[in-house]
């Protein structure tokens, strides 16, 4: 076979190395925001307001993004010295098959092999190009499907270092080899030096003398999971990308870092693999507040071109509150050039995986339509949000009486205002239903993949057709107790424990030091996502908070009445032995619950509330209005935003309500969605209410907001001694 050299020039990459927005080094100190850094917004304040002021505005975003996460890349581009085909396959389909070794102007003028797939290299006519890593489920998914559809393919060694693929040889190693060449560079993420080995891929494709008749307006890249982000950060950092789909990508991609700390069992800083990005962002566990920049800004640099969030309901590395709310903050910037129908957030049932045929074609037609070369339509690809809530909506539908409490009322009468008025009309109230296969958000598996041995698991349903499982050692006669666990802000996963496990999960742990565990995805969460979409529609005088309380007095009716359905027979449970542990989101519902069931003997609450009347804007916490706004839990909680210290009651008395009985509140000092002080102050308040303070366990360890094998210590440990 006859080997063809070219010798192309260099199309620049995209470099940013200096801040238009003029914020200096000292701007940063003290940063923190519970919310996202605007993307529309300059770290020195300056709103943009023009397409020239957004332009100023990605150079900050990009140099950010390289200071934080990836390192800064490498001064100069190195041209594009030859490029070298040393293999041709032909297929029975007429395409061809080439593999080209590109060689740059590097120091030491480096080498990386690109295969490229066309599907008639007789046809000239402009052809749309896919881009990708040679990962198996992207080339043999997105890639044969794009190469049938007659797009030009080339796969890229974008290839992540702990992946192989034996038909692609050292494609995993190529970034580190590009990364020894310049040694000057801090570039040490291997995601951020793949996105730039895709630019130098782009540098010889779309040279005019590589020959291949691609439509430059019409260049895709895609990207599963890790390779979601890689894509994002090649479009981002490069104009010439006009689309792309980014599947299941993750934190710091869909979803930033703020929204999936260990409050949420999802992928903190601490978790992604070290040659992910720059070793410093682990140093920003549990005060994800603290980063100036966030993955919203990033996504907002490949405006106005097409970008699909693909994502599903219950991806256990995309937390859909978090992909929503960076969604539509990085919408501003395709608003700012009226193109908001170019940016797209899809959403699919299931898990992270698998990936169907379905999914791969909807995807590509996307990239159709975005090209404008198929019958697909915007309207194929509607905006569909879970999270959405209007407040001034919900207000306008109340009635004058439910917006006022008598300030003579009792605390259990304001606690109860505050949750509202629960309907008369509760869909499927009374009815039980296991859910099974595709009904399960959340795969059985997964619950099923920590378990030390010996533990046997056993679905339940109770009223409402709440689904949930019952974790016990089968050996046992005896069971020391029955815990409830409620779970953290885990919109995914629910009770599902994923990212941060240390050996086990707490339900497994519990079950074997002797204690029968009960947990469920409360409504609005895993299993049960979807099933409070509308919900304010539905129920306008009641809250979602009010609503995982109303659960939890269920999930007691069914261990105490047995009114539920089990999928086998499971030991009885002790109605005087019934505890409630509950984690951040399920720390605060608990405490809630605790208050107003007095079958609960008692409750461990793990980071799970700060004081409402010192919780204002000003907090680093995001104050009450992630309540009453952002997770819409408690709407009422926003007729007193500005005006907090006017809130009818405060966590000392809803813990003044579970006196006597047994209580442990467990609060890190460095909780960043909590007051230390403020806290402390609440806590003394409310230890009056118990006539022997024994009973009410104050804990303040120097750690951050987190569940993991030293908190469960201390709950084994809290646990033994209220039992006895």
């Amino acid at each position: 076979m006859k080997r063809r050299r070219y010798v192309i020039p260099c199309i620049a990459f995209v470099f940013f190395s200096t801040a238009l927005c003029d914020a200096d080094e000292n701007s940063r100190t003290g940063y923190s925001d519970a919310d996202l850094p605007d993307a529309m917004t300059c770290l020195n304040g300056e709103v943009v307001k023009t397409t020239d002021d957004w332009k100023a505005r990605k150079v900050e975003i990009k140099k950010l993004w390289c200071d934080y996460y990836i390192g800064h890349f490498p001064q100069e581009v190195p041209s594009l010295l030859s490029a070298e085909v040393i293999s041709t396959q032909a297929s029975a389909d007429g395409s061809t098959r080439k593999r080209i070794v590109l060689t740059f102007d590097t120091p030491n003028q480096r080498s990386f092999e690109i295969e490229v797939w066309e599907p008639d290299p007789a046809d000239v006519t402009a052809k749309p190009l896919l881009i990708t890593s040679p990962r198996f489920y992207q080339k043999d998914n997105w890639g044969k499907e794009a190469l049938k559809r007659g797009y030009i393919v080339c796969l890229f060694p974008g290839l992540d270092t702990h992946h192989r693929e034996p038909d692609y040889p050292e494609y995993e190693n190529v970034w580190r080899t590009f990364q020894k060449e310049y040694p000057d560079a801090t570039w040490s993420s291997s995601l951020g030096i793949q996105a730039w080995l895709a630019s130098r891929t782009l540098d010889y494709l779309l040279s005019p003398t590589s020959g291949y008749p691609i439509d430059d307006k019409a260049v895709g890249m895609t990207g599963f999971s890790r390779y979601g982000k890689q894509s994002i950060y090649a479009a981002a950092f490069d104009q010439r990308i006009t689309c792309v789909v980014a599947r299941s990508s993750g934190s710091p991609a869909a979803s930033p870092y703020r929204f999936t700390g260990r409050e949420t069992f999802m992928e903190t800083p601490e978790d992604f693999p070290s040659a992910w990005a720059l070793k410093s962002l682990k140093d920003f566990q549990g005060r994800e507040n603290e980063l100036p920049i966030a993955s919203n800004a990033l996504i907002a640099c490949i405006a106005p071109r097409h970008l699909m969030i693909d994502t599903a309901y219950n991806d256990g590395g995309d937390p859909t509150f978090g992909v929503e709310r960076s969604y539509l903050n990085a919408k501003k910037a395709w608003d700012l050039y009226g193109k908001s129908e170019n940016i797209c957030l899809s959403y699919r049932k299931g898990n992270h995986g698998p990936i169907t045929n379905e999914q791969v074609q909807h995807n590509l037609d996307y990239f159709d339509m975005a090209f404008g070369r198929s019958e697909a339509k915007q309207s194929d690809f509607p905006e569909v949000l879970l999270h959405a809530f209007d407040w001034n909506t919900w207000k306008a539908s109340q009635r004058r009486s439910d917006l006022t409490i008598a300030p003579q009322a009792s605390v259990r009468q304001k606690i109860e205002w505050m949750l509202g008025e629960p309907s008369s009309s509760i869909k499927s109230a009374g009815e039980y239903h296991i859910k099974s296969g595709s009904e399960l958000g959340v795969a059985d598996s997964s619950r099923d993949r920590w378990n030390p041995g010996g533990i046997q698991r056993v679905p339940f349903s109770f009223s409402g057709k709440m689904h949930g499982n019952i974790f016990f050692n089968p050996n046992r006669t005896q069971f020391k107790a029955t815990v409830v666990w409620l779970h953290p802000w885990n919109y995914s996963h629910g009770s599902n424990e994923g990212y941060g496990v240390q050996g086990t999960t707490v339900y497994y742990r519990l079950a074997q030091q002797g204690y029968k565990v009960v947990m469920y995805d409360q409504f609005g969460f895993g299993d049960h996502l979807t099933d409070a979409v509308g919900f304010y529609d539905e129920h306008p005088a009641w809250s979602r908070l009010g609503r995982a309380v109303y659960d939890v007095s269920k999930v007691i009716d069914f261990l105490v009445d047995g009114k539920g359905i089990t999928a086998e027979p499971v030991p009885p449970t002790d109605p005087k032995k019934i505890y409630i542990c509950g984690f951040a989101y399920g720390g605060m519902v608990g405490l809630y619950a605790t208050a107003l069931d007095e079958r609960i003997a008692g409750i461990a609450c793990f980071s799970g509330f700060t004081p409402m009347r010192s919780d204002g804007d000003s907090k680093p916490t995001g104050g009450i209005r992630r309540f009453w706004q952002w997770h819409a839990l408690m709407p009422k909680l926003g007729l007193y935003h500005g005006n907090e210290e006017g809130i009818p009651y405060d966590y000392e008395d809803v813990l003044g309500l579970i006196a006597p009985r047994k209580c442990l509140i467990y609060a890190p000092k460095r909780d960043r969605f909590a007051d230390h002080d403020d806290l402390k102050s609440c806590t003394k308040k409310a230890r009056a209410s118990w006539q022997d303070s024994r009973e009410m366990t104050f804990l303040t360890p120097d750690d951050i907001c987190r569940f993991q094998s030293t908190q469960q210590d201390a709950l084994l440990r809290w646990l033994e001694a209220a039992v006895d």
